[in-house]
């Protein structure tokens, strides 16, 4: 018993030490539980907007039209976003847009349960895009606190991960029992989270990485001039790598110096590498959001409706699983090769769902596939780290969010049509085809992120 006991707790410190000893940071439990909380709208605003409007307007195509709109509008805000926090900070930009969402949401929430015309809908579903970046600012501030500890920026990374699935295990099946009730207690319950993780991450200041501004301001340049210095350095330290010889020595007084093989040049952070990740995120987005819509109808079909948040939390509950096994090992895998085969699995198990004949079988599927989806997002954003300088990092990650919130407009307005059309065997005729498509669609990028892994991480750069 001794030895099974011992064994137990041996086991439990290989999970959970190394986690246990990132939260004892200083400063880092709060701000990373705080960006959780705040993050609430994510898995809660889509599903109460879906299950509000069919309910009050009897339209799964007006559902699937309002969540693709807010996808839109936050694959064209993210960004935007992320851009505006690396160059001026955190709590500068944060607190305003923090505003702007809470207005949205009580308007829309206000609108729908008051059966208002549907151009008002429309017309106010955009500004539920106004969502500070708050996982990428979370990241953010791990990669800066642990620079140059890859080991432990890589579980920091997992434990985001994880921490991110606890909220969707929490938040989807919230969404559902909540929305079932009344979508003003829903859009009510988010805000208060929204309020209460922003309070928590945003005065946690100890921890705030240096905005653009702060920084070129301590280097004596504007803005532009060093972002163009640290494209420059950037690409430096990538040619160093693939030609095997000091590079970043050649760059001249004024820091001028040629992009090169990297693909950055002139302060821009694209690269063929980080167009393959973000084409890959656009069709993880498109099949996932279509799968979403379709089993929400098959659960309606099948009167369990209410069951539907906790088919969701399986997956999540399955994918938490996953990200704590997976970050508490390290890998000697190639980042590469477990990347496509997470997103295999995935793509794969999701596409099967067209001969499922029943919820559970559904909920089966998530069960066993889910354990690969937190590992293919954390090997998403250790890919970001060979691929953008840490001055850029959130706004990097706010693309590739961008492009999966692209991704999830198009699966759901397409599946949300074809459910009207042929019911949830039309939507997941439509998952199945994209399922397919997104990982051929990945295939294409292999040699642009292989390529990419075998740099060195753009957090080594020091301007």
């Amino acid at each position: 018993m001794t030895s099974f006991t011992a064994g137990v707790k041996d086991l439990v410190n290989r999970l959970f030490g190394g986690y246990a000893e990132l939260l004892r940071m200083p400063h880092t439990a709060r701000f990373a539980i705080g960006s959780v909380i705040a993050c609430m709208p994510f898995p809660m605003v889509g599903m109460t907007i879906t299950i509000s409007v069919q309910h009050y307007y009897g339209n799964y195509s007006l559902a699937g039209a309002l969540t693709a709109i807010q996808a839109i509008a936050t694959a064209i805000v993210g960004p935007l976003l992320g851009k505006l926090v690396d160059i001026y900070g955190q709590r500068q930009i944060s607190i305003p847009t923090i505003i702007v969402w809470m207005i949205a949401s009580t308007s829309l929430v206000t609108a729908i349960t008051h059966h208002a015309p549907e151009w008002v809908l429309y017309a106010l579903v955009p500004f539920m895009a106004a969502i500070p970046p708050w996982g990428a600012m979370s990241r953010g501030r791990w990669t800066r606190l642990l620079r140059g500890d890859h080991e432990r920026t890589d579980r920091a990374l997992s434990l985001s991960g994880v921490l991110d699935e606890c909220m969707w295990v929490v938040g989807n099946p919230l969404a559902s029992t909540l929305a079932v009730i009344s979508g003003l207690l829903a859009f009510s319950f988010t805000g208060m989270c929204v309020i209460v993780g922003a309070l928590m991450f945003l005065t946690e200041r100890t921890t705030e990485p240096p905005s653009q501004t702060q920084l070129a301001r301590e280097a004596g340049l504007t803005r532009a001039q060093y972002r163009e210095r640290e494209a420059q350095k950037a690409a430096a330290l990538l040619r160093t790598s693939s030609e095997g010889h000091a590079v970043a020595d050649s760059a001249s007084a004024d820091g001028h110096l040629s992009a090169g093989k990297s693909g950055h040049s002139h302060g821009s952070i694209w690269g063929p590498g980080l167009v393959a990740v973000c084409a890959t995120w656009f069709g993880l987005g498109a099949f996932q959001s279509a799968a979403g819509i379709s089993i929400i109808a098959f659960a309606t079909e099948q009167n369990m409706k209410q069951y539907t948040g906790f088919v969701f939390a399986c997956f999540s509950l399955s994918s938490l699983t996953g990200a704590l096994v997976y970050g508490a090992k390290n890998w000697m895998i190639p980042l590469w090769k477990r990347f496509y085969v997470c997103l295999a699995v995935v793509n794969l198990g999701i596409g099967s769902f067209l001969f499922a004949k029943h919820l559970w079988v559904i909920m089966v599927i998530y069960l066993v596939i889910g354990v690969c989806q937190a590992p293919t997002w954390i090997n998403g954003n250790q890919l970001m780290l060979h691929l953008v300088p840490p001055s850029r990092f959130t706004e990097g990650m706010a693309w590739m969010g961008a492009m999966n919130s692209i991704g999830s407009s198009v699966g759901s307005a397409i599946a949300g049509a074809y459910i009207d059309r042929a019911g949830s065997h039309g939507g997941f005729v439509v998952v199945t085809a994209l399922a397919i498509g997104s990982l051929l669609i990945a295939l294409t990028g292999i040699r642009q992120i292989k390529s990419s892994t075998e740099a060195p991480t753009l957090t080594e750069v020091e301007v």
